[in-house]
């Protein structure tokens, strides 16, 4: 059985992990700090729209945006000599744009639940935002922020549509376990389609363990 899948399937999901995680939290604060409710929602569509639009139609805005021959995608290949099209960056960054809604909704819904008397007591304080925010808010947020971070990792593990049409499937390269299962059964090798199923499976399985664990957290946080 070939591991390279796996391999790149959990780099993959890693990188993207902790890129969105910094993402979703950069968001999430910069959102709940809006008051305008109108703006909030506007923008809030169009965070959340990889989590609602097929996963072929995000990797095809993506292919316009890093295409070789389109004005980002000539610029990166051009004066950096970085081809993002059917590389493993593009996994990583598949796996960052259809997994961020998953993050930035964790952390925003976690942040929302903070009391609000325990951040007006820190500004009486004198505390600054930045202060405020990672003192009193992220402590009190943690579960929530670190179940939107497992979430995240699962939803890149298993990120199939928007890799396929940025990064292909590439054997060594580009091919993460999603992609594996569909060479396998398409090859008609569905012994090897089982195990990369199977090992799938386990790890989303203790995935969901996890955030079924952080969830708790969270709950006892709120009583």
């Amino acid at each position: 059985m070939d591991i390279s899948p796996i391999l790149i399937s959990l780099k993959t999901a890693l990188v993207s992990m902790v890129l969105t995680f910094l993402l979703g939290l950069f968001a999430a604060r910069f959102i709940i700090k809006i008051r305008s409710e109108k703006i909030k929602m506007i923008l809030e569509g169009i965070l959340t729209l990889p989590l609602v639009l097929p996963p072929t139609v995000m990797g095809f805005f993506l292919l316009i945006i890093f295409g070789v021959n389109r004005p980002i995608g000539k610029f990166l290949l051009e004066f950096l000599g970085v081809k993002i099209v059917f590389s493993w960056s593009a996994t990583v960054i598949a796996s960052v744009v259809i997994s961020f809604p998953l993050m930035y909704r964790s952390a925003r819904g976690a942040f929302e639940q903070v009391d609000k008397n325990l951040i007006m007591a820190a500004r009486t304080l004198g505390m600054s935002e930045r202060k405020i925010f990672w003192r009193v808010m992220m402590p009190l947020a943690l579960p929530g922020v670190v179940s939107g971070g497992i979430l995240a990792f699962a939803r890149g593990l298993g990120e199939f549509g928007a890799t396929a049409m940025i990064a292909g499937n590439i054997a060594n390269k580009t091919r993460t376990l999603p992609l594996a299962i569909y060479a396998e059964v398409a090859a008609g090798n569905m012994d090897s389609a089982l195990i990369y199923v199977l090992i799938v499976t386990l790890i989303s399985f203790i995935i969901v363990v996890l955030t079924n664990y952080f969830a708790s957290r969270e709950r006892e946080n709120l009583r």
